[in-house]
């Protein structure tokens, strides 16, 4: 009898375990065959990193930004590959995306209606420093299911930094200047780059905050031994083009800045240490 029972209980046991292995093995296949979150982004900074972390098909739209080659971070043909919305609350939901990814201000119009419809919405800041920029990176790259890529481009950003960096000799002052006199100071992700790529940021020897306007009277007062023109490239900064200045422009050296490198972090980083690098060596 006893013999009976412990075999009846054997049986049981065994049947449980079978039961739990096939459910395991049905949870195993349901994840395998599972395909990860697809995503809309209305700002051009997660843009750029998107096209590192994500999967193409991953990608339902991006910002239109990105479409347009005046504000782009991203090359225009690699963007125009992706539909693009303006962030309304409309075109958004119309992609049905699982997760919408935004910079720190959304419409409120727009977050309602993400609300609503129960879409995950994560919101990024501007990035003050490299170490922020990849902690940015990894809450993308978490969000929609790339961790391993997102380490990949952390550590893409790490060999770029240390590759630009300079060790030795006098670092030059330097200044980072947009149309109309607006200048990246200290507490910023560009003074930063600044300075792992060799130079001194010159904007609190005049007293700036993190973002904010040199008069031009104070430039020419104490010009930087080097000014990173974001509008040296295409003409488009009239300051420049002061004849206040035409004196001082043989003096110091200036330099182009593309817009596209001072405004986001992330993969654009990589480029900025670069060219920053190049400009440096050559002085």
């Amino acid at each position: 009898m006893i013999r009976a029972c412990a075999l009846a209980l054997a049986v049981a046991v065994a049947g449980c375990a079978s039961q739990a292995a096939d459910r395991a093995a049905q949870d195993d296949a349901r994840n395998a065959g599972s395909t990860r979150p697809r995503v809309v982004s209305i700002n051009p900074c997660v843009d750029a990193v998107l096209m590192q972390v994500a999967e193409p098909g991953q990608i339902a739209a991006i910002s239109h930004y990105s479409h347009d080659p005046r504000a782009t971070s991203i090359p225009v043909d690699l963007a125009r590959r992706f539909a693009a919305t303006s962030g309304t609350a409309e075109e958004v939901v119309a992609q049905a995306p699982d997760i919408v990814i935004a910079g720190a201000h959304v419409a409120p119009a727009t977050i309602a209606a993400l609300h609503r419809m129960r879409i995950r919405l994560v919101q990024i800041g501007v990035p003050e420093s490299i170490a922020e920029s990849q902690e940015q990176i990894r809450t993308i790259a978490a969000a929609v299911q790339q961790r391993q890529r997102g380490e990949r481009l952390v550590a893409r950003i790490d060999a770029a930094v240390r590759a630009a960096s300079v060790q030795h000799g006098p670092a030059p002052a330097a200044l980072i200047w947009q149309g109309g006199g607006l200048v990246p100071g200290e507490g910023t992700l560009a003074s930063e780059l600044l300075s792992r790529t060799g130079y001194r940021n010159m904007s609190g020897d005049y007293g700036l905050k993190q973002w904010d306007v040199l008069p031009l009277e104070h430039l020419v007062a104490r010009p930087p031994q080097v000014l990173l023109s974001v509008g040296a490239e295409d003409s488009s900064d009239r300051m420049l083009r002061h004849p206040v200045l035409a004196g001082l422009l043989q003096a110091i050296a200036v330099r182009r800045y593309p817009e596209r490198l001072l405004h986001c972090g992330g993969p654009t980083i990589i480029d900025a240490v670069a060219h920053l690098a190049r400009i440096r060596r050559a002085l």
